[in-house]
């Protein structure tokens, strides 16, 4: 009998970094948590990054996912701004990586493409669709459902992706 596979999706922010932990085994998932660490916009960026760190430390450690997925970084119209989500994209990385967990990056499109079935939508659709995957799943915050939407792509592209190594 197969054991559920647990995974963690991060949706990278500085200010607001939500995550999303589900069981998934085969196509069935089951959530298990959700929620966001922040950071305190009047402290320096390092000590911001800090906090992110520290917060998703912890998650990992009281949930104990054996997987993780973090959205790309799309450019923003501001620089300034691409460049520090890209630096807490590399703390949302960092932490499961230095947990031993395999890290896969999914692009905007390719988790609401696997979540509603197009690239392109809202996120209304995403929160109803999550809702409709895992109905007693929770969250309060955009960022939060975005975290398990994230989680719920790589559930479905995880197998793709294993046989893909495993040819290697």
């Amino acid at each position: 009998m197969s054991k559920a596979i647990r995974i963690i999706g991060i949706d990278p922010g500085l200010r607001n970094t939500g995550w999303g932990i589900v069981d998934s085994l085969g196509n069935s998932l089951r959530f298990v948590a959700s929620g966001v660490v922040h950071s305190d916009a009047k402290l320096d960026l390092a000590s911001r990054l800090c906090q992110l760190h520290d917060g998703l430390e912890e998650i990992i450690h009281a949930h104990q996912p054996f997987e993780a997925a973090v959205e790309n970084t799309f450019v923003n119209v501001n620089p300034t701004s691409t460049l520090k989500l890209g630096q807490a994209r590399g703390i949302a990385m960092l932490v499961p990586a230095r947990a031993g967990l395999r890290v896969s990056e999914y692009a905007p499109n390719a988790v609401k493409k696997s979540v509603i079935g197009v690239g392109h939508g809202d996120k209304k659709q995403i929160h109803m669709m999550v809702k409709v995957l895992m109905p007693r799943a929770e969250f309060k915050t955009d960022d939060a459902a975005d975290a398990l939407a994230i989680a719920i792509c790589h559930a479905h592209n995880r197998t793709a992706q294993t046989h893909k190594l495993a040819a290697i």
